[in-house]
């Protein structure tokens, strides 16, 4: 496999009905474009270390040829080396792990050889992220990749985090898996009442606002139970964020206005208060 060292060997013996043992050196070509490297020989033997850089081109045609000596004439011999794609770790992570809905989550996969493999693995790694939304593919870079990846909804967290990498010419392909927890977005309700102050005859309309809290983003839905002090609440459905109710008559003095998000499930409760202050009307 690529990285992996192999030893490549020659032994030099006389043809008969000669005998004796020759000297001199081996020229050693490996096969893959490299230059040649000469070995001596010692008792008939010359070997050396070399190692392949990659495996286009494999089977490699191994050439060794003796140079002679003054006893014996020069000789040839081959052999082929076969290097195949070296098996690879895919490790995969994503942070901030937990994270709330609408905020950008980076996936970072990191691909290496194994041992004895060596080298870095080029190409592309392929992310799945749990929830339903198509994959997408990043290139390596110096062995890693990285997206970034919004989760719309907490339905199905923890997700089931996949990077799969594709493999290239010298390196086998593998896969790793995490999970992300995606919990409620906070949120933050907010409360203004119309007229304030107000009569006691007139019909006072309570508005409430409900917002994600930062990174979050989107917007909540459900339902937000608006009341006042002495009245009976009323349960209104958020359009786009926002929910009203109207409340009449209401006596004097000063009144508490309360807005009670009850949450969705991407969204968390939240709630708001303000003082309405109510004056007697003409007789």
């Amino acid at each position: 496999m690529p990285g992996r060292p192999v030893t490549i060997g020659a032994t030099v013996a006389p043809a008969a009905p000669g005998s004796g043992i020759p000297t001199g050196s081996v020229t050693f070509d490996p096969g893959d474009g490299t230059p040649p490297v000469t070995a001596p020989l010692t008792a008939g033997s010359a070997s050396i270390t070399h190692t392949y850089a990659g495996t286009s081109g494999s089977p490699y045609t191994i050439t060794a040829v003796y140079s002679g000596d003054a006893d014996f004439t020069p000789s040839t011999g081959t052999d082929t080396q076969t290097v195949g794609r070296a098996a690879t770790t895919t490790a995969v992570v994503s942070a901030p792990d937990p994270s709330s809905i609408g905020q950008s989550v980076t996936l970072t996969a990191t691909v290496a050889s194994v041992s004895p493999g060596a080298g870095t693995p080029t190409g592309t790694v392929t992310f799945s992220f749990g929830d339903g939304t198509p994959t997408v593919t990043a290139p390596l870079s110096g062995g890693v990749a990285t997206i970034a990846h919004t989760y719309t909804t907490k339905t199905g967290s923890p997700f089931p985090i996949t990077a799969t990498y594709n493999g290239d010419t010298n390196f086998s392909a593998s896969s790793g898996t995490d999970t992300q927890t995606v919990n409620k977005t906070a949120t933050t309700t907010s409360a203004v009442s119309s007229p304030n102050p107000s009569l006691v005859s007139d019909p006072v309309t309570v508005s409430a606002t409900v917002s994600p809290v930062a990174p979050g983003t989107g917007t909540p839905t459900g339902t937000v139970t608006l009341a006042i002090t002495d009245r009976t609440p009323q349960v209104v459905t958020l359009v786009n964020g926002t929910a009203s109710a109207t409340f009449s008559p209401l006596p004097k003095g000063t009144l508490t206005v309360t807005a009670n998000y009850n949450g969705d499930v991407n969204y968390a409760t939240s709630s708001a208060s303000i003082i309405q202050t109510v004056t007697p009307g003409q007789a």
